[in-house]
């Protein structure tokens, strides 16, 4: 009963009756405009003699005035500066437009205010909402594990989640770690942060959900959300918070120019490879597999434990390259 209204003993549909008084609005406005367009059309004649006998008189008074002269040729030459700078930029803008369009972008977000990170959350939410979630990250725990990411509650409301995160203890976590100014990170740091990650995930896949994990050894460069229909990226820039760089959004479409589909396609790429070993939730694992997808061994994952040079290694398949990570 949320769209009907009891009124003289008949039900009516609330609905029906908003879109006829919108129609009514759309037809008044119309009607004033018709109105307002003879008024001004019949009134014109007059408006024009008015303005023709006033600018003679005082162009009678003012053109023997140099001074006069001088300043209205200044003001006109202002006022044709600024109308064809305005129009100059307009035209740079609509072909930027363009471009960014042709490339699937639809956001940029350069700001990190409070307002910024609010509709930025907001889109997150509205995006990730029962679809499937693709996720490459740093330590993943300011993207998702601590209750105020952006990515927090995407999560905990999508249908499936793949998610790549750095190795503790890989060169990677070093070099990135190291290569931050603020003296409170390190590479100790980077482990913590990836260990509360590991634990929010394990929570997620307590209640069903369907999260699988996978931890990367190459040094971040882009952070990659991929929402349904819509690509969040960043850069990781050297000695630089990824949260002080610019975030863009790609959108899916048939255009064949659109960024989305490469981002997507080296996110598949990048899952599949073999030297990215898959993080059992369940046992706290290391699953290795070859490049046919077959697994071919485990070991036991401590994230704080330093890498063994003579320990056991995965097979690796002399025909295979790994391609950039995007991270």
């Amino acid at each position: 009963m949320t769209h009907l209204e009891y009124s003289s003993g008949h039900w009516i549909d609330s609905k029906a009756v908003k879109h006829f008084l919108y129609g009514l609005v759309r037809v008044l406005f119309h009607v004033l405009l018709v109105a307002l367009s003879a008024g001004i059309a019949f009134s014109l004649p007059y408006i024009v003699s008015v303005a023709a006998r006033s600018f003679w008189t005082y162009w009678s008074i003012i053109e023997r005035e140099t001074i006069y002269l001088i300043s209205v040729e200044i003001v006109t030459a202002i006022m044709l500066l600024l109308v064809f700078s305005y129009l100059g930029k307009s035209l740079k803008d609509r072909t930027i437009a363009k471009t960014a369009k042709y490339a699937g972008l639809v956001h940029c977000f350069r700001s990190v205010g409070l307002l910024a990170q609010g509709r930025i959350k907001k889109l997150k939410n509205r995006q990730g909402l029962a679809r499937d979630v693709l996720i490459i990250s740093s330590t993943g725990y300011r993207t998702f594990a601590d209750p105020r990411g952006e990515l927090h509650r995407v999560l905990q409301n999508c249908r499936d989640a793949k998610i790549m995160l750095l190795n503790p203890r890989s060169e990677g976590a070093h070099a990135r770690a190291k290569s931050i100014l603020d003296p409170n990170v390190t590479p100790e740091k980077f482990a913590e942060q990836i260990k509360r990650s590991i634990d929010f995930l394990k929570d997620l896949r307590a209640t069903q959900k369907n999260i699988r994990l996978k931890l990367y050894g190459d040094t971040p460069w882009l952070k990659l959300a991929i929402l349904g229909d819509y690509v969040w990226m960043k850069h990781y820039h050297p000695g630089l918070d990824v949260q002080s760089m610019p975030e863009y959004v790609f959108e899916h479409d048939q255009n064949p120019g659109s960024l989305y589909t490469p981002l997507y396609q080296h996110f598949l790429t990048r899952w599949v490879n073999p030297d990215c070993p898959e993080y059992d939730l369940d046992t706290d694992e290391l699953i290795h597999r070859n490049a046919s997808g077959k697994e071919i061994g485990r070991e036991r994952f401590d994230e704080f434990s330093e890498p063994k040079g003579s320990g056991w290694a995965p097979e690796k398949d002399p025909s295979t390259t790994s391609a950039p990570l995007l991270s």
